[in-house]
């Protein structure tokens, strides 16, 4: 699972932690209509962004950024770590061994993030902090060195989604060891997917939610088409693409390595743990990109995929009918490969590009 970048109020330390989330670069033109609503805002250590395509239905741009700024401090309530009185703060020190009620959203989060882990063999794991800690990717920042053996397995005894228990009748939550649940790799996406039902509430058809460079896209884009969306290129500087994607009606997800990590006597020690090991992945996978349904589920399988690697992530891929884009990092550059589920993407952009000749 890959470092925690918050759920926190936006601070310029965190910079460096939010760079490697952004690896979705919204592809705009000069030609949006002057009605289009385009609104913004920080939420949960990153930043959020919303674009409305008309029609608008009468919708007052002020009375739906306090309604998007309200809701995401509800989430955020709901779901931080940083926050001392938030639920999951709250849930985290509850007694172990007993049943927990929780919010009706921090269970549905919680059975998203277990399903993810399931799926996945436990490559998504929402106890993993207190690892992520210890190779210096958490708040305390970089550690002088590697771990000692006897502290990596220490720390191993305080992870595990197997030490935890949810309630599928009622919203109810049940820890058999002092497990301490981080949600950053989920909760951005189900962020996105809480403001797209916001929209919908409203009759909004055609839009864009973005949080940290996860994203759900709706309709039309202004310029009447699909939305354009492209992944990052590893080897250059943020913001430059390495593929455009059209799409509508669905969520997209990217998670990579290649920005957040340290050197050490010659080892690269990626942010990306590996729940299995307790230690950084040494593979060469550098970003991957999943399609969903929902951004929750793009969110938590793109961090799971990037914790397997390029060609365990291609093989679940094709075993779930996963739309999945990998990059993999090679002596001599960068190169690509993707899922079967992912080529009707790859056709919509070459569509695109003829057409625009």
């Amino acid at each position: 699972m890959h470092c925690r970048n918050g759920l926190h109020p936006l601070k310029a330390t965190f910079g460096l932690l939010l760079v490697f989330v952004l690896t979705l670069t919204l592809v705009t033109g000069c030609d949006s209509k002057p009605e289009t609503v385009q609104l913004g805002g920080a939420t949960m250590g990153t930043r959020w962004n919303v674009t409305v395509a008309p029609p608008l239905n009468g919708v007052d741009a002020a009375q739906l950024r306090a309604q998007i700024e309200h809701r995401l401090a509800e989430i955020n309530q709901a779901m931080s770590t940083y926050i001392d009185t938030s639920e999951l703060s709250q849930l985290n020190r509850a007694p172990v061994g007993e049943w927990i009620a929780v919010s009706p959203e921090l269970h549905e989060v919680l059975l998203t993030a277990m399903e993810v882990g399931w799926l996945t063999g436990g490559a998504f794991d929402v106890t993993v902090g207190p690892l992520v800690d210890l190779w210096g990717f958490g708040p305390a920042g970089r550690v002088a060195e590697s771990p000692s053996d006897a502290a990596l397995a220490a720390t191993m005894e305080q992870v595990g989604m197997q030490h935890l228990e949810l309630n599928l009748a009622e919203p109810l939550v049940r820890r058999d060891r002092p497990v301490r649940i981080d949600l950053s790799g989920v909760a951005k996406g189900y962020g996105v997917d809480k403001i797209a039902e916001l929209l919908q509430q409203h009759g909004l058809t055609n839009f864009l939610v973005e949080i940290g460079g996860e994203l759900r896209l709706s309709g039309a884009s202004p310029r009447g088409d699909n939305w354009r969306v492209a992944v990052e290129r590893p080897d250059a500087l943020p913001g430059q693409a390495q593929l455009p994607i059209s799409l509508t009606d669905a969520a997209i997800a990217t998670s990579g390595d290649y920005r957040n990590y340290f050197e050490q006597d010659g080892q690269r020690y990626s942010h990306t743990i590996d729940p299995s090991t307790g230690r950084p992945i040494t593979h060469a996978l550098a970003s991957v990109t999943v399609i969903a349904d929902n951004a929750a589920y793009a969110d938590a399988l793109a961090t799971a995929l990037e914790v397997l690697g390029a060609e365990r992530a291609l093989q679940l891929a094709e075993q779930l009918e996963l739309a999945v884009y990998v990059i993999v990092r090679k002596d001599d550059g960068f190169v690509s490969h993707h899922s079967t589920a992912f080529e009707p993407y790859l056709t919509a952009v070459q569509t695109n590009s003829e057409q625009s000749r």
